[in-house]
């Protein structure tokens, strides 16, 4: 390992930025989070990369490289952050910024780009042709095709997140309706609680948040549905099962080996799973001549954005 290349990763989403010094074999050395803050505007975001890059080279002056993985539209190669459902920043030049202010080289990808080549070239099932849904504050996906992240011409491809699966639903962070990131998130999960506690004040997800003496949030549900409230599980699966027709729409347009479910509502196993396959398969295309595609969790949770940015980071410095 004294040999081994490092470089840092760090992944930006909606509610949380994590750092890590990382391996050429994935294995993380050192790690750093930090809350988006509430302002997340460019000038704001950069102070805080910085500084977390700063202490982490401290602790790993060997460092050779820099990778970012963000929620937004991201240019590449060119690493400008054009626009994000749920962060602030804005036409954000943020590899240039880093690689002046730091004097290493620097990547920079949509998040769940990064994440998905992480588990496809790492995780505990090693897949070529692949899609990861990272099922968080929103809903990202990194398409990997014969091993290689898919881009499309200018960076900006792979927005699965922003398939419309209902013209007329709720409203997404994205400004458009019925996106299946407002049926299939945390934020959408928060909303249905809201909805729900709303309906009975005296239900587990109500009693939840008033005693902790805050708003429903996903957390609040999931917490709920640990404890095998009827009404969180239920809210969980219809969470699933608009994730499964989306993941049905998306093994109709491609042929692969496998769809990785990531991010951070992963954990909840089968809660999120089991509704997920269930709608998978019935909306499945032509299973008759097509193999149902396998929806597995992800082998680094949460982690696969922060290992996979600093995988192209080393990939390219």
């Amino acid at each position: 390992m004294s040999n081994a290349r490092l470089a840092i990763g760090l992944d930006i989403g909606g509610t949380k930025i994590a750092g890590a010094v990382v391996a050429e074999d994935g294995s993380m050395l050192a790690e750093l989070t930090e809350p988006t803050p509430d302002v997340s505007d460019a000038a704001t975001m950069t102070v805080l990369l910085l500084d977390m890059v700063e202490k982490l080279r401290v602790q790993h002056p060997d460092v050779v490289a820099i990778g970012v993985g963000a929620a937004g539209t991201v240019e590449w190669p060119t690493g400008r952050i054009r626009w994000a459902p749920n962060n602030a920043y804005r036409d954000w030049e943020i590899r240039a910024e880093l690689e002046s202010a730091t004097g290493l080289p620097a990547v920079v990808d949509n998040d769940a780009n990064v994440a998905g080549l992480a588990e496809a070239r790492l995780g505990e099932t090693r897949w070529s042709d692949m899609i990861l849904v990272t099922v968080g504050t929103g809903v990202g996906s990194g398409i990997v095709l014969d091993g290689k992240i898919y881009r499309g011409p200018h960076g900006l491809g792979a927005e699965l997140g922003h398939i419309i699966v209902n013209p007329d639903g709720p409203r997404c962070g994205c400004g458009n309706y019925g996106c299946l990131e407002a049926y299939a998130s945390g934020t959408a999960l928060t909303r249905m609680g809201r909805e729900s506690a709303a309906d009975d004040p005296d239900g587990l997800i109500a009693t939840l948040a008033r005693e902790a003496g805050v708003e429903v949030t996903g957390q609040t549900v999931t917490k709920a549905a640990l404890q095998g409230d009827q009404a969180a599980k239920e809210l969980f699966g219809r969470l699933g099962r608009w994730l499964g027709v989306g993941i049905a729409s998306m093994t109709t347009i491609f042929e692969l080996e496998a769809v990785v479910i990531g991010g951070g509502l992963v954990h909840t196993g089968d809660l999120l799973l089991e509704p997920t396959r269930l709608a998978a398969r019935e909306f499945a295309y032509a299973l008759e001549a097509r193999p149902l595609v396998p929806v597995v969790p992800g082998t680094f949770g949460s982690d696969a954005g922060k290992i996979g940015a600093a995988l192209l980071a080393l990939d390219h410095a």
